[in-house]
């Protein structure tokens, strides 16, 4: 049997929305690259090998159905009123991150304090947000992108900066899975600008890195998170060595 255009159309998403290249779904379903792009390009592909790609992007067929028929584009940023809302109900977000890094109901409900009733109504209103989409079996289908960020200076991003950061500093970076570098100095203009395009590099690679682990069981994951950031800047006790610009 074969699968229909807007299938295939809509597994493409599926794949850009997880920044899943061909090659990674190559090596995932046992294939070569040339076969994945080929079957892609010809959008021609049997059922059989359609359920093949569904359980490697851990995508149900009846999700793949409704991402078919609707042809949204993957969110690649939230609303003003989308970060408020996350910002203002902590479990609320809990429930966004776990369903973007692709955890069932079971994992959520052994891992964390919610009941099934509480777990839904979380689920629901995501759903009403327009965050997420709910779909059977209360499996949460994301409508942002994988890479999407966070507005600047956003509610998130001033949550973070005022609540958050404290928090992520205030204990020791000295486990097996942790790194703290503190770097400081001068470059030119261009340098700088080399460093930026390296730290964007970085997140790149950390979405994709995601996108692959995405499908291991939740116990097999950790929940891990990077702050990468620069700025022209000077420790504030400098200041009070610094000579006044002179006008």
């Amino acid at each position: 049997m074969a699968v229909s255009v807007d299938l295939i159309d809509a597994l493409k998403r599926c794949l850009r929305a997880q920044d899943m290249t061909y090659r990674d779904l190559a090596a995932q379903i046992r294939l070569s690259e040339a076969a994945v792009k080929r079957m892609f390009s010809r959008r021609a592909m049997s059922l059989q090998r359609l359920e093949q790609i569904c359980d490697a992007l851990d995508v149900g067929l009846a999700e793949l159905s409704a991402e078919a028929s609707r042809g949204r584009k993957a969110m690649a940023q939230l609303s003003e009123a989308q970060e408020q809302a996350l910002v203002g109900e902590p479990a609320l977000l809990l429930a966004l991150f776990l369903t973007l890094n692709r955890w069932r109901q079971a994992d959520a409900l052994a891992h964390f304090g919610f009941t099934p009733a509480q777990w839904t109504a979380l689920l629901v209103k995501l759903d009403r947000l327009g965050i997420i989409e709910l779909m059977p079996g209360n499996r949460g289908r994301a409508l942002t992108a994988r890479n999407f960020r966070w507005r600047a200076d956003g509610p998130m991003e001033r949550y973070f900066r005022h609540t958050l950061l404290t928090d992520y500093f205030a204990d020791p970076f000295d486990g097996e899975q942790d790194a703290l570098l503190l770097l400081s100095g001068a470059l030119s203009i261009e340098g700088v600008r080399h460093v930026r395009q390296r730290l964007e590099e970085v997140a790149r690679e950390f979405d994709a890195l995601l996108a692959r682990d995405a499908t291991l069981p939740a116990e097999e994951r950790i929940g891990v998170s990077l702050v990468l950031a620069q700025k022209p800047w000077l420790l504030q006790l400098f200041q009070p060595y610094r000579r006044p610009r002179q006008q």
